[in-house]
C-alpha cells in the first residue's frame, strides 16, 4: 500500500521543477517578462535573481512601482476573472531564473491542491501589506527615509536569514523613481549616507545595518545642518529668514506708534 505522504502535494516541488503547462525560462538583465499591455495569459514564479514592476504614462514618464525578489510570484493578474492585459511591465534587474505557469494550469492547481493555494494566499497578503506600507511611506515620511525603506528592502533587512548587505545594481534614476523625488536628492542622500557609515558603493551598493537608524529615528546628528544644504529646499538660510521677520515685526510696531503722531501734526497744521 502506498503511504499517505508519497501523493501529499509539494508546493516547493511544484514551483521548482518544470511539467504540465509549466517552463523553466532565463532572462538576461533587463529583458522582460511581459510589458504593459500584453495579454495577462501565464504567471511566473521568481526563483532567482531581481526584477522590477514599472509603468509608463501616456506622455512617457516611467515610474518603478515595486522591486520583486526571488520567492515572488510575477503577474499574479493573470488569474483575476477573464484574460485581461498587464498593467505594468516586469523586468529583470539582474540575471533571473523563473518558472512560467500558465493561466490554465494555474488556477487548475489553486482549485485542487489547498497547500498551493495557502502558499499563494500568504504571498497576496504579504503583497498588499507591502502596497499599503509603500502608500503611507509616500505619504507621510520625507524623501530621505523612503530613499532609506527602499535600500533596506533591497538588502531583504527584516526578513529570516542573513540579509544581503549587497543589493542589486540599481540606478538613481530607478530609485529616484521608486520614492517619488529627483536624481539630485538622490544623489544628495546617498553621499549622506555614505559619510554617515550607512552605506559604501563602488559601482554596487553594500547596505549597513546602521541605516536602520534613519527609520528608527526621526533626527539625526547633522539633521540641522543638512537641512541648509538640501538642494531644492525652499529654507536654505532659517537663521537670515528668522532675522527678516523681526526686523519686519519691528518696522510694523514703529510704523502704528507713529500714526498718531502724524495725524496730530496735520491737524495742527490746519
Amino acid at each position: 500500500m502506498i503511504g499517505r505522504s508519497t501523493l501529499e502535494f509539494d508546493p516547493e516541488a511544484f514551483l521548482t521543477k518544470a511539467g504540465l503547462g509549466r517552463k523553466a525560462v532565463r532572462l538576461k538583465s533587463r529583458e522582460s517578462f511581459f510589458t504593459q499591455g500584453s495579454p495577462a495569459d501565464c504567471v511566473y514564479y521568481l526563483q532567482s535573481g531581481r526584477a522590477k514592476l514599472s509603468v509608463v504614462s501616456k506622455n512617457g514618464k516611467e515610474a518603478t512601482i515595486t522591486m520583486i525578489s526571488p520567492g515572488e510570484f510575477i503577474g499574479e493578474e493573470s488569474i483575476a476573472g477573464a484574460v485581461g492585459r498587464h498593467m505594468a511591465t516586469a523586468t529583470a534587474i539582474t540575471a533571473c531564473v523563473a518558472l512560467k505557469i500558465e493561466r490554465t494550469e494555474m488556477i487548475r492547481i489553486l482549485h485542487e491542491e489547498h497547500a498551493f493555494s495557502d502558499v499563494f494566499l500568504k504571498f497576496l497578503l504579504a503583497r498588499s501589506m507591502r502596497t499599503q506600507a509603500d502608500l503611507i511611506d509616500q505619504l507621510f515620511n520625507s524623501s530621505e527615509k523612503r530613499l532609506a525603506r527602499i535600500l533596506l528592502l533591497m538588502a531583504e533587512f527584516g526578513k529570516p536569514g542573513e540579509p544581503e548587505t549587497l543589493i542589486p545594481a540599481v540606478t538613481q534614476e530607478t530609485l529616484a523613481e521608486m520614492i517619488g523625488t529627483t536624481r539630485s536628492r538622490v544623489s544628495f542622500f546617498m553621499n549622506r549616507f555614505r559619510k554617515l557609515g550607512f552605506i559604501e558603493y563602488k559601482g554596487r551598493i553594500r547596505v549597513h545595518k546602521s541605516l536602520l537608524n534613519v527609520i528608527l529615528h526621526d533626527k539625526l546628528p547633522d539633521q540641522k545642518e543638512a537641512r541648509l544644504t538640501v538642494p531644492g529646499s525652499p529654507d536654505k538660510f532659517p537663521h537670515a529668514a528668522g532675522s527678516g521677520a523681526r526686523n519686519g515685526a519691528k518696522n510694523s510696531t514703529r510704523n502704528r506708534l507713529s500714526a498718531p503722531r502724524v495725524l496730530k501734526q496735520r491737524a495742527e497744521s490746519r
